[in-house]
């Protein structure tokens, strides 16, 4: 079985943000299976509920940027989203990718030893998507194949708080003071640090503390045009790797995070 956190990883994993969205339409079947064939093991991604209390992937509250349909997805039925086209405004060569609900990711995940780091997209029912959550994990079996993640660390600690079986990971977008505070504060088993914001001694006090880290990077064109200018961005993120101070990284190509991976492995 995958094991996505610092205590229990022997490797840094290869995670594909909302799949590998470079190159598959987020958020869906064909994501996850191209990260697997891009060399990752594990997707970030989103989560809402439908109008009937589903859990689906989908990023945003509206339907409209990534499937043929319109309005919000609270405002639909399973069945709605399921009759949805969430491929074609990729590429046509998706076209007929459906919408997946959680518990079909989860499944996935089982068939595939694949991880996925559930981002709780979900703003005004979280009660119910609590308790939707917890269902869907006990019909399937599905809590070590997760980590749930979000910005809202209160509702983290409440979402351990009510089922504490469930692994959590908060997301920053800042170098805070104290990360290890930070988790302590909302019983996180991880938390997600943006590469610019990562410094490796936090790295380091996190896992003493055992908590794992998520590296997140930008795609290689932004890294580029860095390069171009002689800053090379990217230098210390083999470092961080061989000295084990990050537990997965993260982005929207895969390929490039498995190469990355591999520079640090073989330092």
């Amino acid at each position: 079985m995958l094991k996505l956190l610092a205590q229990n990883a022997a490797e840094v994993h290869v995670c594909g943000h909302r799949g590998h969205s470079i190159g598959a339409p987020e958020n869906t079947i064909a994501a996850f299976a191209a990260t697997r064939e891009h060399g990752g093991d594990s997707a970030e991604i989103d989560c809402v509920l439908t109008e009937d209390g589903e859990i689906v992937l989908m990023h945003d509250q509206t339907l409209d940027r990534t499937t043929n349909g319109t309005g919000l997805v609270s405002a639909k039925t399973l069945a709605d989203i399921r009759a949805l086209d969430a491929g074609g405004w990729f590429d046509e060569r998706f076209a007929g990718e459906r919408i997946p609900t959680l518990a079909e990711a989860i499944e996935f995940a089982k068939t595939y030893d694949f991880g996925l780091v559930v981002e709780v997209k979900e703003a005004r029912q979280m009660d119910r998507f609590v308790r939707r959550l917890g269902a869907v994990l006990a019909e399937i079996d599905g809590a070590d194949h997760l980590v749930m993640i979000s910005f809202d660390h209160a509702f983290l600690r409440d979402l351990k708080e009510a089922l504490p079986s469930v692994r959590t990971e908060g997301i920053t977008h800042a170098r805070h003071a104290d990360f290890v505070g930070v988790a302590k504060a909302a019983r996180l088993d991880s938390i997600s640090i943006e590469h610019q914001m990562f410094a490796p001694q936090d790295g380091a006090a996190l896992h003493k503390a055992g908590v794992a880290v998520r590296f997140h990077l930008q795609r290689p064109a932004y890294y580029d045009r860095y390069k171009a200018l002689g800053i090379d961005l990217l230098a210390p993120v083999s470092a961080h790797i061989a000295d084990g101070v990050i537990d997965t990284i993260s982005g929207d190509d895969v390929a490039f995070l498995a190469q990355l991976k591999a520079a640090g492995v073989a330092k």
